[in-house]
């Protein structure tokens, strides 16, 4: 066989071996060499061996690796099956455990039916992804890798609750079982098994709450239906507002008499897909290589090198186009654990071109630019962006210094779960399951101005043995990958020691100065720390200073400022209340004459009046209240300004959306023209925003006509 990754990258032969599971007199019957590869429940693969050694170019031909290796893969489940001899992986004590526990939790009991069956096997099958995953730093998200994290969690948690009847969060406590049986396996798992049950658990209640909401949903559409299908439009909607399953949409309308549009919603799918692809298209073309050195980063040691061009080749993202250049001697960072790559620019006679980003893919380093040079092949001056560098610097030291701030603050469970250093300010995510108060902000900020003010040293290793640094108390990063070999950066050891591949300062006294400008939360179970240094953050205390300044000032220079605006505070909150008094009064009245104003025709209550009110709000509650004065054959059109844009709303009585067809979204539509604007809202009320004021009288106008 061979097998190759894509339409592009390393390929190469291999060997696959495959197990005949099935009987003997089925195997006497068919011999198994005929049931390769055709997804017999029995004939497995359980291994396969590729031999890497060509790479596949974009013309489609094959150039051969300089380096090649054997890229063994192994089916771990399905190699347990065979040896247990087992129908399914999900039989093995890989999975039971979990499954015994689900059978206990949810009164059913496994190998009876079919669909509970299937759904014990999602959960068991999927709480290992979620957990090892979120266990490993991924969070779920609205994006990326993380949005994968949560659709494989609302999946569990669909099955669970529609095949075990399980309507409470449950999935969560399926992460200390796994965690149990793989202490030993995946200690990382066990250490933050609450942590992650805890991630878990918010991502439970949130889908319950919004499954609940779809369900909803689903109800009102059904008995408003007209037709036996529900348009793919409908089900896309449920699918991407709600994150309602398809297949559970289909169930439920079968339930109640109704078919889905599947054409049409996989068609809403594609249409969606095309525009993700489209906005994130990247076209790369191949390597021209120059020569065929390798490529040695010098940006710990220098900012400046003479380098050669090894290879480059273009890249079009998004109808831009790039080059990715690889140079024998950078001293460009490339982005990594956080830290944003190196920018600057690298020259050769004359011809200057910028840097833009650094970035690192496969362990090779190389530089973005929008230009090639006029002449690859000779030799450049290279130049990193120092200023940045040294900004960048401060904020990534000072995230070493934060993180064993935290740990003595607050508790040694603080671990990393993401971060982003730049010039501007630092970004540190960890988890903690509470809000930090105000007193443990202010301990952590002077532990780390602490640290600043002492003109700690760096103390730098390189190449040290991965075991020997953790011996010694390394804290490893998130989101970065380690060799045999590390670095390890230490600010007192006894208080900061860390993996660390990123710039740093030679002292802690460069930071020059440390503040926390916000905390919050990113997810459950994480916080996030947003700082800044050095400039920036005296840029940030001097800006405060000078509201401060500005708002003693206007409160003509009190002694106590502080007071002065409490009082003033208690002042408006005294004031509003009249305010709010008046209002009331004000609009009691303007609702009695409109009810006056009220015109019967034809067995109709109509009114299209322009009225004073002092917000939207004020106007929806004035439609409503004429509403319940005329809950039958009620015609309404109210037309407001509120802070100079003019607003209309329209307001019917059931009876007439049900018997006579009126719709108050397009009636309010409709009239919205006169004022240059736009609305809707439901059948029976709607609203109008606009740009033209004057057009309230003439919209009102139209209605009347509309009317007779």
């Amino acid at each position: 066989n061979f097998w190759e990754m894509g339409d592009t990258g390393p390929c190469g032969p291999c060997s696959e071996i495959h197990y005949d599971m099935r009987p003997e007199a089925e195997v006497k019957a068919t011999i198994g060499s005929e049931l390769v590869n055709k997804d017999h429940p029995q004939v497995i693969e359980i291994w396969n061996n590729v031999f890497i050694q060509f790479n596949r170019k974009t013309d489609g031909s094959l150039e051969g690796l300089p380096a090649k290796h054997v890229d063994t893969g192994m089916g771990f489940e399905r190699l347990v099956r065979a040896i247990q001899n087992k129908t399914s992986n999900y039989d093995t004590d890989i999975f039971t455990p979990l499954i015994h526990f689900i059978e206990d939790h949810s009164n059913k009991k496994y190998g009876i039916d079919a669909k509970t069956d299937v759904a014990m096997r999602v959960l068991a099958d999927h709480v290992r992804a979620v957990a090892f995953a979120i266990g490993d730093g991924q969070l779920p998200s609205n994006n990326g890798a993380g949005y994968v994290i949560r659709r494989i969690l609302r999946r569990a948690v669909r099955y669970a609750y529609t095949f075990l009847d399980i309507k409470v969060p449950f999935f969560h406590k399926l992460v200390p079982v796994l965690a149990d049986q793989f202490q030993g396996v995946f200690n990382e798992l066990y250490q933050q098994k609450d942590f992650v049950a805890r991630v878990v658990l918010e991502e439970e209640i949130s889908f319950l709450r919004t499954l609940e909401n779809g369900l909803k949903r689903l109800d009102q559409i059904i008995e408003l239906q007209q037709s036996k299908t529900i348009e793919g439009k409908i089900v896309f909607e449920l699918y991407d507002t709600f994150g309602f399953p398809v297949d559970l949409t289909a169930l439920i309308a079968r339930e109640n008499g109704f078919e889905i549009d599947e054409k049409g919603f996989e068609q809403e799918m594609n249409i969606q897909k095309e525009r993700s692809r489209k906005a994130a298209s990247t076209e790369t073309g191949d390597w021209t290589v120059i020569n065929d050195d390798e490529p040695t980063f010098y940006g710990y040691d220098t900012v400046e090198t003479t380098a050669q061009i090894i290879k480059y080749r273009k890249v079009k993202d998004r109808n831009r186009e790039f080059y990715q250049i690889v140079l024998d001697n950078t001293p460009f960072y490339a982005e990594s654990g956080g830290q944003v790559g190196d920018k600057g620019y690298i020259e050769a006679n004359g011809n200057k071109i910028a840097v833009l980003d650094s970035k690192k893919e496969n362990d090779l380093l190389y530089i973005l630019t929008e230009k090639l040079p006029n002449k690859p092949e000779i030799l450049f001056n290279c130049s990193v962006a120092k200023e940045t560098r040294q900004l960048t610097a401060n904020n990534h030291s000072a995230t070493h210094l934060l993180q064993a701030a935290l740990r003595q603050v607050l508790g040694d469970h603080v671990q990393q779960k993401g971060s982003l250093v730049n010039a501007e300010l630092l970004r540190f995510d960890f988890a903690h399951f509470a809000k930090m108060t105000e007193e443990e902000i202010v301990k952590v900020e002077n532990i780390v101005n602490q640290k600043i003010q002492a003109h700690i040293p760096k103390e730098e290793e390189r190449n040290v043995p991965i075991d020997q640094a953790i011996k010694k108390g390394a804290t490893a990063l998130f989101g970065e990958k380690y060799g045999d070999n590390v670095r390890v950066i230490s600010f007192d050891s006894v208080f900061s020691i860390e993996l660390c591949g990123g710039t740093h300062v030679k002292n802690t006294s460069e930071i020059g100065l440390f503040k926390i400008i916000s905390e919050s939360s990113v997810a459950a179970g994480v916080r996030r720390i947003e700082a800044v240094t050095s400039s920036r953050a005296l840029e940030f205390l001097n800006q405060k200073a000078e509201t401060l300044d500005k708002a003693s000032e206007l409160l003509k220079s009190p002694k106590d400022i502080l007071k002065s605006l409490q009082e003033l505070l208690e002042e408006r909150n005294i004031l509003s209340k009249k305010l709010e008094v008046y209002q009331n009064e004000s609009l009691s009245k303007l609702r009695e004459d409109l009810f006056d104003k009220v015109q019967d025709k034809n067995g109709l209550h109509f009114l299209a009046e322009s009225v004073h009110v002092p917000s939207v709000d004020a106007l929806k509650n004035l439609a409503f209240q004429l509403r319940s004065k005329y809950p039958v054959n009620l015609y309404c059109v109210l037309g407001t300004v509120v802070n100079d844009k003019p607003q209309l709303a329209v307001i019917l009585s059931d009876n007439l959306v049900a018997s006579k067809g009126l719709n108050a979204t397009e009636i309010v539509r409709n009239l919205a023209k006169e004022i240059e604007g736009g609305g809707g809202g439901q059948p029976f009320f709607a609203t109008a925003g606009g740009k033209k004021a004057s057009g309230i009288k003439k919209a009102l106008e139209l209605a009347q006509e509309a009317f007779q």
